[in-house]
């Protein structure tokens, strides 16, 4: 089994940019088949919300709503911040596939004794 990927993502929409460098690595690590978590922090926390992840960052860039579509059909996942959740008032009815609240604990539980490579953006 490959090495596990964790991306951390702290931005959301304001930096559609980054948060398309991101998803990218995130969907080549699990499309290459790499156990694959994104940890979803700050502004970050909404795009774990149907709907919400749509931008186009630049002229040549994909999509956002193809790369979460890519990213959810090679089995990668995304763990959602509680508190940054909570703190914006988001609905935990409206979580996209792939999607759960959970905070640094579980994170480590998922990690576990494993070796993964960590990115943050």
């Amino acid at each position: 089994m490959a090495n596990k990927a964790v991306v951390s993502l702290t931005t959301g929409l304001e930096d559609p940019e980054r948060v398309t460098v991101a998803f990218l690595v995130t969907v080549g690590a699990a499309e290459s088949g790499r156990p694959t978590l994104m940890f979803l922090t700050k502004e970050a926390a909404r795009l774990a919300l149907d709907g919400v992840a749509t931008a186009v960052a630049c002229a040549g860039c994909p999509p956002l709503d193809s790369l979460v579509a890519r990213y959810v059909a090679a089995s990668g996942t995304f763990l959602v911040c509680p508190i940054c959740f909570d703190a914006r008032g988001l609905d935990k009815g409206q979580l996209i596939a792939n999607a759960e609240l959970g905070g640094t604990v579980p994170m480590w539980q998922w990690i576990g004794d494993d070796p993964v490579a960590t990115f943050s953006y």
